[in-house]
């Protein structure tokens, strides 16, 4: 059983000189309270890490965590039971997890791909393929702003239900109407929950598919990728069970501190601010453990994937993947010039949402104090609670940690953050 500063039983393999990697992920059990997590890396397109332990699901005395980019840092994390009967399952290799915001790097590379292939302007207006879009004042929003966070569309006047929310309609009509919040292109904000009905939308008006659809014929299927936006009934055994779990003290030394500064914490107490609002455009908050919210494709926060899916997705963004099921490039799905725009700067700085400084490319986070990632070329997406994947050029290393025990804080979880430390230690000493 793994529980908060428990023993865990590690699975898995590494490949020699990432031992320091199997270290870090079992020290997180103990040091971190983990619950159930995996972590897999791949390295020159190959495999060099998989590891996996602790529970699938929660014991019956642990509250189920909230929604994904919702709950605010003064939240409980409590809005029900745990499953019903004996202690919890374990975690096991074939694991899928809801991954909250991590989401938003396999989304954002639909757009980057539409573009690659000729179908979507980047520089183009978004008005040019959704012209309800332009309301409000929107018609000289781009592509590229909406990738980059500098919509303005960061809240909803009226929040969504979350029968609403997942309904296909209401989402993409309520940001079509939605007045900008600051002049879009001038300032950037996360849109931690409206990124789904604005990507999502923009995506099927240019394909006449889903976006979670594309992924699967486009993406997951040829890659063999064990990744799911809209999650099928016949995988829904497999998808480990969320909930809320403590943060244990820890030493400077082992990663960031825990509480966030003053004025994060006062804008997320705030209802009126941009942060609150920006994180209550569903109200209330949906249970995302609930098969119905699994089953939805909001490339914001719903994504379900296993570690190694994420790895390799990342790993194939920038380089081939010798076993790829497709003829396209050798599996490598970025050509050279989208791979950088993908992480040029797009965004810095002050950010209206999260409040701490970030940056952004197009569509993804990017290495720096509020998303410590590899490396200054590192570029990707966390989660919401703890998640991370992101891919490194420079290293050639696609990167993915999944965790069912969500703690507060959106972009520099410790646990994360003390394998990507391992990784970089790894790295070192082998090209030492």
């Amino acid at each position: 059983m793994a529980g908060v500063g428990s023993v865990v039983d590690v699975q898995g393999t590494v490949a020699d000189g990432f031992e320091p990697v199997r270290d870090a992920f079992a020290a997180n059990f103990t040091r971190h309270g983990e619950r159930g997590a995996a972590m897999a890396l791949y390295r020159e397109g190959e495999k060099v890490v998989d590891l996996w332990g602790g529970a699938k699901t929660p014991d019956t005395k642990t509250p189920d965590a909230k929604t994904p980019d919702t709950k605010t840092p003064d939240d409980d994390g409590e809005s029900g039971p745990g499953p019903s009967g004996g202690g919890p399952e374990p975690w096991t290799q074939d694991t899928a997890q809801v991954v909250r915001s991590v989401t938003k790097g396999v989304a954002a590379a639909v757009p980057l791909l539409l573009h690659q292939r000729g179908q979507l302007d980047l520089d183009g207006r978004v008005s040019t393929y959704w012209p309800e879009f332009k309301e409000a004042g929107k018609e000289r929003v781009l592509v590229r702003h909406l990738l980059a966070h500098r919509t303005g569309v960061p809240v909803l006047d009226t929040p969504l239900t979350p029968a609403e929310a997942v309904d296909g309609i209401s989402g993409p009509r309520a940001v079509a109407a939605q007045r900008p919040v600051w002049e879009p292109g001038t300032a950037h904000g996360y849109h931690a929950l409206t990124y789904s009905w604005l990507v999502g939308e923009l995506v099927r008006r240019v394909t006449g598919r889903t976006i979670g659809r594309w992924i699967a014929e486009e993406i997951a299927r040829p890659l063999g990728l064990d990744l799911w936006l809209g999650l099928p009934e016949a995988q829904r055994g497999r998808v480990g069970r969320i909930a809320a779990v403590e943060a244990l003290a820890a030493p400077a030394a082992h990663g960031p501190r825990l509480r966030p500064k003053r004025s994060v914490a006062e804008a997320y107490r705030d209802p009126e601010s941009l942060t609150r609002r920006a994180f209550a455009a569903i109200t209330p908050v949906p249970d995302e453990n609930d098969p119905g919210y699994l089953a939805a494709e909001l490339p914001a926060s719903s994504g379900v994937a296993t570690a190694e899916a994420l790895a390799r997705f990342y790993a194939a963004l920038i380089g081939p993947l010798p076993s790829a099921r497709t003829a396209r490039s050798g599996g490598r799905l970025f050509a050279p010039a989208t791979l950088t725009m993908a992480r040029t700067e797009e965004s810095a700085g002050p950010d209206r949402v999260l409040v701490v400084g970030t940056r952004y490319g197009l569509g993804y986070m990017l290495h720096g104090p509020a998303c410590p990632l590899l490396g200054p070329g590192s570029f990707g997406h966390p989660g919401r609670g703890g998640s991370l994947a992101f891919a490194d050029p420079e290293a050639r290393i696609g990167f993915a940690y999944v965790t069912n025990g969500m703690r507060r804080g959106v972009t520099a979880d410790p646990r994360a953050q003390a394998l990507v430390r391992a990784v970089r230690t790894s790295l070192a000493a082998l090209e030492a």
